[in-house]
């Protein structure tokens, strides 16, 4: 499923239409039709439905579903909120065809009869304008969507709320609250933004008939689905042994945090790495090593139980490293961060307190020649890129894009919508977990289990992408199963691992 901003799905309607030679009438109808398909689903049939309509295509997209849901029976009339000049085009085509099906359009722009209208309907469908809306609206459609809003009928929105950005903004807004939302084509940004995500309610996104080569041409960002788990994920081979799946090490801990390296290597091996080697002090080791009975232990240098550069490190025995996990932000620790950062001749992932020592040396991952991931939640990332924090919310796409491209790296910006980034501009956006998910050691959890999957044998993108499936997915497993928000522990995502590859592998 691909997400796109206004103007890619503006591009790739306008190659669907003209280089492709598909009639827009046909989209605006395969797209009510697709529409009118889920409203089915959602009202009653003696429900009293009222479609608003504005102008343009999203307006069309009204005139079909309306005259679809009159075919079918139901109580419906179309609301016209502008003055028939701006219906044009094919939506005056879909109107027209909506006027002969004995279609009711009343065309009304007066707050009180709007008011009336939706107090006397059961459910109101928002079809008055689409992806095209920046910042605040006007009259009449910021008066209509303050009745609308303050209603307690249930709205369905076509494509996109009313009023929402399609795409990330820093202006302000005034929109649809919707119960529901079916978005025509693609996901738009807006879907995946703290601030404005709220607002489509449960939504889904439709097929319509555009071709799959307009979005190769156009679009850059993806959903990450229980299909592409399924067809990424590597297949243990009848005859592989332990060497087959990796050779990782995990740096972090000290006496204050002893449990996060202890929860990173309990998950990189429940997530199928071959040898885990858990590098931290001796105390550490000794208090962690009952817990983490398969893995191995590497004793590092330390100060007063901080850990310190150790120069003879050997990295380079290792097919992957991760490190920050519970280590701490001595300035002398940090030299052990930039140390490995520097030698490490394999790929690696920089985690929790890594970051905050690579926040000041950020060249040392730009002079990388191989892969680096860095897995900050958004404090972290607006840390790096010296942000405030609402800042980096209103644009993670932009800012994680940026980011990636300017130092090399893999960035896993960490959320209820996590959004992984590539070097080279592809992202992908993985949407399972729960808030059960919100405490302390979930991150650790993660990068244990992304260190795992860049050992086998797929892509980085599609193993840190994996890494995020398997992580959320257990959280919601284990909280259908077991437990609740409230009590889900880290642990507990640790051995929900095994029943998400029982699942969907």
């Amino acid at each position: 499923m691909y997400i796109v901003t206004a103007k890619e799905m503006y591009d790739i309607d306008h190659y669907t239409m003209h280089e492709i030679g598909m009639d827009g009438r046909l989209l605006m109808e395969n797209a009510g039709r697709a529409v009118s398909d889920k409203v089915m689903g959602i009202v009653g049939s003696h429900d009293r439905i009222s479609v608003f309509v504005g102008p343009g295509n999203n307006g069309g997209d009204g005139f079909v579903i309306a005259r679809t849901l009159l075919d079918k029976g139901y109580d419906v009339q179309v609301i016209q909120i502008v003055s028939d000049e701006k219906i044009r085009g094919d939506a005056l085509y879909h109107k027209s065809l909506f006027h002969k099906c004995d279609g009711k359009v009343i065309c009304e722009r007066q707050t009180s009869a709007i008011r009336k209208i939706v107090e006397l309907s059961d459910v109101v469908i928002d079809s008055m304008l689409g992806i095209g809306v920046e910042g605040d609206l006007k009259p009449p459609f910021s008066e209509v969507v303050s009745v609308i809003n303050q209603s307690n009928v249930c709205v369905i929105s076509v494509d996109i709320p009313t009023g929402l950005p399609a795409g990330e903004h820093s202006a302000s807004f005034t929109s649809i609250i919707a119960d529901y939302t079916f978005a025509v084509g693609a996901a738009k940004e807006s879907a995946f933004l703290e601030e404005t995500a709220s607002y489509y309610g449960k939504w889904e996104t439709l097929a319509i008939g555009f071709p799959q080569q307009a979005f190769h041409k156009f679009a850059d960002r993806s959903l990450w689905t229980e299909k592409d788990f399924k067809k990424t994920l590597p297949t243990r081979k009848k005859y592989a042994h332990k060497g087959n799946h990796g050779k990782g090490l995990l740096i972090g801990g000290n006496r204050q945090m002893p449990g996060a390296i202890a929860m990173s290597t309990k998950a990189a091996l429940k997530a199928g790495g071959g040898l885990i080697t858990a590098g931290t002090t001796e105390e550490v080791i000794s208090m962690i090593a009952p817990l983490c009975q398969e893995a191995m232990f590497m004793k590092l240098g330390d100060n007063d139980g901080h850990l310190v550069i150790d120069q003879d490190l050997p990295i380079e025995s290792f097919d992957a490293i991760a490190l920050g996990i519970g280590m701490g932000r001595r300035e002398e620790t940090g030299d052990l961060v930039r140390h490995v950062i520097q030698k490490a001749h394999c790929p690696i992932i920089v985690d929790a307190d890594g970051l905050y020592h690579v926040r000041n040396s950020l060249h040392a991952l730009k002079e990388r020649t191989y892969p680096a991931i860095i897995t900050p939640h958004p404090g972290e990332m607006a840390m790096l890129m010296d942000l405030p924090v609402g800042e980096l919310l209103s644009a993670p796409f932009r800012y994680t894009h940026e980011f990636a491209k300017e130092y090399g790296v893999y960035v896993v910006l960490k959320g209820k919508n996590t959004i992984i980034t590539s070097p080279f501009g592809i992202q992908v956006v993985e949407t399972s977990g729960n808030p059960g998910l919100a405490k302390g050691g979930s991150g650790d959890v993660l990068t244990g289990i992304a260190l795992a999957m860049i050992m086998q044998e797929q892509s980085i993108i599609e193993a840190v992408c994996n890494a995020c499936f398997i992580h959320g997915k257990s959280a919601d497993i284990q909280v259908e199963q077991a437990h609740s928000f409230y009590d889900l522990l880290a642990t507990d995502v640790i051995d929900g691992i095994s029943k998400v590859y029982r699942t969907f592998s």
